[in-house]
């Protein structure tokens, strides 16, 4: 049985999307970051981090969002064409558009504004690392856009993992207020209206994520 540790965020619905788009059988386990459960004993066996979301497959243990897309792609829908097959040009895309995923529009920018503005309690108020980290999101997102413009998807002909995850942190941006192009807005939504996303959003947000 494959278990999913995690919800409430924008990190967490991509491994929940992903295994919906693969219609998996699997056992949500929904706690939220910042609550305290990712300090238990149980947890923490699982993830010294103490950061969700986490996967586990039999005695397999994979931590970070992006992989745990990848690999559920890779394990469990080698004919979804979710994920490109290794060792080709394809594959090699897809890792550069979730590298430029995880570190441009996440961790340096809207992990940012998560830092300074939710968590400032902990991580203080920054007004201007939050002004710097909008202008870095709309400064770089523009890679994205530049793409579909010319294109419906960013690998190939139809919706891939790679588009999963820039909907997630398309979908996070609108959250914070941040504006993004008409065209970025109509690729999120119109990947938001797949059922998958439906199902997963639903249980991946029916908690709350915690201060």
């Amino acid at each position: 049985m494959l278990t999913i540790w995690g919800g409430a965020t924008g990190r967490t619905i991509r491994a929940h999307w992903m295994a919906h788009e693969l219609a998996l059988d699997y056992e949500p386990k929904l706690i939220g970051s910042r609550t305290g459960a990712t300090q238990s004993e149980e947890f923490v066996a699982l993830n010294v981090k103490e950061k969700i979301p986490v996967l586990v497959d039999g005695d397999f243990v994979l931590t970070e969002s992006a992989a745990i897309v990848t690999y559920l792609g890779d394990t469990y829908g080698k004919d979804s064409g979710l994920v490109p097959e290794p060792n080709t040009h394809e594959r090699a895309r897809y890792n550069e558009w979730l590298s430029y995923i995880q570190m441009e529009l996440d961790a340096h920018t809207l992990y940012v504004m998560r830092k300074h503005r939710d968590l400032a309690t902990i991580y203080g108020e920054a007004p201007a690392a939050i002004d710097a980290a909008i202008e870095g999101f709309q400064k770089q997102v523009r890679f994205a856009e530049n793409h579909l413009k010319r294109n419906e998807f960013l690998i190939g002909e139809s919706f891939g993992a790679a588009d999963l995850m820039l909907t997630s942190v398309l979908t996070w941006a609108k959250a914070y207020g941040i504006e993004i192009s008409n065209r970025l807005a109509e690729y999120a939504e119109s990947n938001c209206n797949r059922s998958a996303y439906q199902t997963a959003a639903e249980l991946n947000f029916s908690i709350s994520a915690g201060a």
